[in-house]
């Protein structure tokens, strides 16, 4: 077991921490002073921390110049609290860590469900689309990626980065879907939910993930162009491919290009008709509450989180009840 889970850090300067750590993310920054400082966000399987290691040395530039997220690495330092969140002030750097030191259970973060299980949950409700053309077109995409469906997280950092992420993401999604559909009987039902399956599915080539759910960072399409414009141009060509009616194929390509609504993230146009409006919000709803849920796992009833940065840097509290 792990002697200090990030879930467990209380900032106290005095205490010397010293443990194993994912690295999430790693960068060198110059500072004021002329120095150059080392800033990672390091992980467990427990939560993320922003870590600092400050005035490097010549010798500590070189070394940890070499230092990429997926490593797993030795660190000692003091845990600090920083505008309200926990900071990790590193001594020192110990190097990458062998894997026989550690349990892999204990670093990497994972979906509640086994992947697998989920795989079938959403392609079961696929198969039971009454629209042929819808059935067939998310079916040649979930049965030809569900090698890397069983893997994939569904963002680099933030909501749903983790192990099969991808996969809990849209099963959610399904599962509220279904229900919208029940509420709001205009809906139709295989058109909502074929947007659920397909609006993130360009994450798979947007996300340059390993196998344990880790992006050290965006791919070259991810950077220049995003999911979401990746996912109007994969499903086009797949439609074309399948002869699906251009309208089915349309509305599909319109889901994806609004889902994020705004076009400070991403989307250019709002949603034109009602199921990619109700998809919009599915896909906030459920990114929302994985935030939520994250972000008070650990806290004590009473008490509150950390400011959580997705949620406008709020302070979540946690009901006794």
């Amino acid at each position: 077991m792990k002697p200090y889970y990030i879930k467990d850090l209380k900032p106290d300067e005095a205490h010397r921490i010293e443990d194993r750590y994912l690295v999430r993310n790693v960068d060198i920054r110059d500072g004021n002073n002329g120095k150059r400082h080392l800033y990672m966000n390091l992980g467990d399987a427990t939560g993320d921390i922003q870590s600092v290691k400050w005035s490097l040395t010549p010798d500590e530039l070189k070394a940890y110049s070499k230092i990429e997220p997926g490593m797993v690495i030795s660190v000692v330092g003091r845990c600090r609290d920083y505008k309200g969140q926990n900071q990790l002030i590193l001594d020192s750097i110990k190097g990458q860590a062998k894997e026989d030191t550690y349990e892999r259970a204990d670093l990497y973060k994972a979906a509640p469900e086994k992947p697998e299980d989920m795989y079938a949950y959403i392609v079961g409700r696929i198969e039971a689309f009454e629209d042929e053309d819808l059935k067939k077109l998310c079916l040649s995409f979930y049965e030809g990626e569900k090698e890397r469906l069983m893997y994939y997280p569904a963002a680099m950092s933030n909501h749903h980065a983790e192990y099969a992420g991808l996969l809990y993401h849209v099963k959610r999604m399904m599962e509220m879907g279904e229900r919208a559909c029940e509420v709001y009987t205009f809906l139709n039902r295989d058109l909502l939910l074929a947007g659920v399956a397909l609006h993130d599915i360009e994450k798979l080539n947007e996300l340059d993930s390993d196998e344990n759910g880790v992006v050290p960072e965006y791919t070259l399409e991810g950077k220049m162009l995003g999911h979401l414009v990746m996912g109007v141009e994969v499903i086009g060509e797949r439609c074309a491919e399948l002869g699906i009616d251009p309208e089915k194929c349309l509305l599909l390509q319109h889901m994806s290009l609004t889902h994020h609504y705004e076009p400070e993230f991403g989307s250019p146009k709002k949603p034109l008709f009602p199921e990619a409006e109700m998809l919009h919000y599915l896909d906030m709803t459920d990114a929302k509450m994985f935030d939520m849920e994250d972000a008070l796992r650990y806290v004590e009833p009473g008490g509150f989180s950390e400011r959580v940065f997705t949620l406008d840097n709020r302070k979540l509290y946690k009901r006794k009840f």
